[in-house]
């Protein structure tokens, strides 16, 4: 178990500060806020909780060593990433009022595609690995491991609901068809901007 009270402070900082900084899932949880409220976005904040978490204990457990000595796996997934990323820029752009007539066609991203999102999004590696490296001690190594990966999930999920809520009470301010458009614009521009540091900045692996 983590012995150090000062290591489990910083840590519990260091998760609180990555979560709730923006981000590509924060971006999305805003934009999901806005447009369907906090009750419909709840699986979707659930799932970028659950889906760091294995994140963590898949980097903890080895994924990563498998990255440092194959990068071109991680290029790959990379650009994959970049793809649906830009994919779902397309989504926000495109979303127009939400009538009462296409309330049940229309959906958020759901629990499984968040869990998914999260590995192909550049800032939960940055935080996966930087919470392995920096606040993992070796002795006990597994049990830290487990217990980092599930205390960053708990500072995690109330972090990024605070950008549902946040959206949520946007919706009486974006009432009209045209101020919501530009807002789910500057959504989408502010998801593709994120791609620099996924394309552009040399990676861990590399």
């Amino acid at each position: 178990m983590l012995s150090s009270l000062d290591l489990i402070t910083a840590f519990v900082l260091f998760a609180f500060v990555s979560s709730i900084t923006p981000g590509p899932n924060n971006t999305m949880l805003l934009a999901s806020g806005v447009n369907f409220g906090v009750r419909r976005s709840i699986p979707h904040a659930l799932g970028i909780s659950v889906g760091f978490m294995v994140m963590v204990l898949a980097v903890g457990f080895g994924l990563g060593e498998v990255f440092k000595a194959y990068p071109p796996i991680y290029t790959v997934l990379r650009y994959v990433g970049a793809a649906y990323l830009l994919y779902l820029a397309w989504k926000i752009a495109t979303s127009g009022p939400l009538s009462v007539s296409d309330s049940a066609s229309r959906k958020p991203l759901g629990f499984w595609g968040a869990a998914a999102f999260q590995w192909v999004n550049p800032k939960a590696w940055v935080m996966a690995v930087g919470a392995i490296t920096t606040y993992t001690p070796a002795q006990g190594y597994v049990t830290n491991v487990i217990v980092i990966a599930t205390v960053f999930a708990l500072v995690n999920l109330p972090s990024v609901c605070v950008w549902v809520m946040f959206g949520s009470a946007l919706r009486t301010v974006l009432q009209n068809p045209r101020w919501l458009m530009l807002f789910n614009l500057l959504m989408a521009a502010l998801l593709v901007i994120s791609l620099y540091p996924l394309l552009f900045v040399e990676s861990s692996f590399s």
